[in-house]
């Protein structure tokens, strides 16, 4: 039986873990994995973990301690404040990477902040210097660990769907409602009292929890037909968001893991999971010999997975669209929105609008007493071309 690490080990309410603090605890397990002559095998889960661990990606920033001795997470601090005035002062300490945030991404506009004013040095010039270094790429800094393999389990998305659907069915009949009233008792009563219910931050904002809110607070002051109905809301957008979540990790791999520019990305081997009565001639016995391939040295038999990279392509690029008063960022999410049934419609009302302001000013310059240029002796067609360009 393999040795498992980092299950079970956070308390559930510190709020302040973070993405640094899992990849010093997880690489220092895994260099003392290497040490013992063993393999490392990481299950996930969250790719951004997991691409933290593969590659050099992460500025790491110390907590800073006020003089009571008290830890404070100035990330944290940061988000409670107004995501424009933040994304303000990002642009007037690192423009570039303010370019790239939008203003309503408070998290990464606050933690880009925090690395300026705990280090001094500005969010985009480490991830320069990360890019700069010997293996590194456009997406980040170079591997850190050498000849890295990873197994992605993908399944058709109809069959994922469902099998995500009867998890969540699994997980009640297995006592989740017991194990959310609990901890809500336990950890969470005396916030939503005190009107202080953060879903932000910690294991509050874990899927499988905040959709049950307004069940457990109001269980027991409502009606039976009430209480129940609220339960089949939050088992309903527990099962949207689970499937949802599950888009989204897929999303990831295929564009930061399959289509990753640069030098250093490891072979990414897909296993059809789909059909599970394959499992062992689909997913196992190939899994065991990419393992092996890879333990002796050799070439796996089996081709990795890949996606081309589009090189023109700018994710971060920003666009403002005045139409809709909306900033967009990324070059596929632009091409998007302008498609967009919401833009088309502004752009179907802004040209309506000024389709009726150049009849109506027409009229109103066809009088020599409301317009002196006819009293200059313009031509017709000198101000009908006038009119169209202040239209």
């Amino acid at each position: 039986m393999c040795q498992h690490h980092m299950i079970g080990f956070v308390d559930p309410l510190v709020s302040s873990y973070t993405v640094v603090d899992f990849n010093n605890r997880a690489t220092a397990l895994i260099e003392d994995i290497f040490a013992r002559d063993k393999i490392p095998i990481v299950v996930g889960g969250t790719n951004y973990y997991i691409e933290s661990l593969l590659w050099k990606v992460l500025v790491n920033t110390r907590p800073q301690e006020m003089g009571t001795g008290k830890v404070v997470d100035r990330k944290a601090e940061l988000e409670k404040e107004d995501g424009h005035e933040l994304h303000k002062r990002l642009s007037q300490v690192d423009p570039e990477m303010a370019a790239k945030l939008h203003p309503h991404d408070k998290r990464k506009v606050a933690r880009s902040l925090q690395v300026f004013e705990e280090t001094g040095i500005s969010h985009s010039e480490f991830l320069h210097r990360q890019h700069a270094e010997e293996g590194g790429g456009p997406l980040g800094g170079p591997l850190k660990f050498p000849n890295p393999c990873i197994l992605w389990l993908h399944a058709d998305q109809r069959v994922l769907d469902e099998r995500l659907d009867k998890r969540v069915d699994d997980m009640l009949a297995a006592g989740l409602l017991e194990e959310l009233r609990d901890f809500h008792r336990r950890y969470n009563l005396k916030t939503v009292s005190e009107n202080s219910q953060d879903y932000q931050h910690g294991i509050f904002q874990s899927i499988g929890f905040k959709e049950f809110h307004e069940y457990l607070i109001t269980e027991g002051k409502c009606t039976p037909e009430t209480s129940n109905q609220l339960l089949k809301k939050g088992i309903e957008a527990l099962k949207q968001v689970t499937k949802r979540y599950a888009r989204k990790q897929n999303r990831w791999v295929k564009n930061r893991f399959l289509s990753r520019p640069g030098p250093s990305v490891p072979p990414v081997y897909g296993l059809e999971v789909s059909d599970v009565s394959k499992w062992e001639e689909s997913v196992l016995e190939p899994a065991l010999n990419i393992v092996q391939s890879f333990i002796q040295g050799h070439k796996p038999t089996a081709t990795p997975m890949k996606m081309p990279y589009n090189e023109a392509e700018n994710k971060r690029s920003h666009h403002m669209c005045d139409l809709c008063d909306r900033i967009i960022i990324g070059d596929r999410e632009w091409a998007a929105h302008i498609k967009s049934k919401s833009h088309l419609h502004q752009l179907k009302k802004r040209r309506k609008l000024d389709s009726d302001a150049v009849p109506a000013l027409r009229n109103q310059s066809s009088s020599p007493d409301c317009d002196p240029e006819l009293k200059e002796g313009k031509s017709p067609v000198q101000q009908d071309q006038e009119l169209k360009a202040r239209v």
